[in-house]
């Protein structure tokens, strides 16, 4: 596969931290969008910030912004398909995505998730983990192909909302990873935790 385009998704609405851009939380120095860019742009060609609303706000971090092209925020997908489309006007064949609120995922995300989804010989591969005996799929953190972001933008439109739905109808792969690499910060706690996390290990 030749280097994919990394998309950090930070299109959602943070309302358990009271709204606002989660990505620009600051843990230990550094914002959360910090650390997301120091982890996936090592493993990508180039990288791409998926939000809605002024892109100005991001402008310190010297990225393209790429806004969601459907309405009304109809979840990470949406940004997915974002991701898709500047990747095809760019001449990029796959996307990888990371969230812009989870500050520990691993350094060789994008690397497995190729090989899971060769070893498929699938189109695209999800992140997961092992948890309570089942594994979890963890959607937001995925390899996904551009030649299929008409199928998506029209299982969007027809009101799809479940990422694992149109995933599994493609065929998807999953690769799993340590429990806790997909520690994602949705409240203050969660940001508190997160500073204990990175404190305690090596991250």
């Amino acid at each position: 596969m030749s280097a994919p385009l990394g998309v950090i998704l930070a299109g959602g609405q943070a309302r358990r931290m009271g709204g606002g851009d989660k990505g620009l939380l600051v843990l230990d120095g550094m914002t959360l969008l910090d650390r997301v860019i120091d982890r996936l742009g090592p493993q990508v060609e180039r990288l791409v910030l998926n939000a809605n609303g002024d892109p100005d706000r991001f402008a310190e971090y010297g990225l393209p912004v790429v806004a969601d092209t459907l309405a009304d925020y109809p979840g990470p997908l949406a940004g997915v398909l974002a991701g898709m489309e500047y990747a095809a006007d760019h001449g990029f064949e796959h996307i990888v995505t990371a969230a812009a609120d989870t500050p520990f995922f691993p350094h060789d995300l994008a690397e497995r998730l190729d090989r899971a989804a060769y070893k498929a010989q699938t189109p695209m591969a999800l992140a997961a983990t092992h948890e309570e005996g089942r594994l979890v799929r963890h959607p937001t953190f995925g390899l996904w192909p551009v030649s299929l972001r008409a199928d998506l933008r029209a299982a969007l439109q027809g009101g799809l909302r479940k990422v694992v739905l149109w995933t599994d109808k493609h065929g998807a792969a999953s690769t799993a990873f340590d429990d806790g690499a997909f520690f994602n910060v949705n409240t203050p706690d969660d940001l508190a935790h997160a500073f204990d996390l990175l404190k305690g290990r090596a991250v």
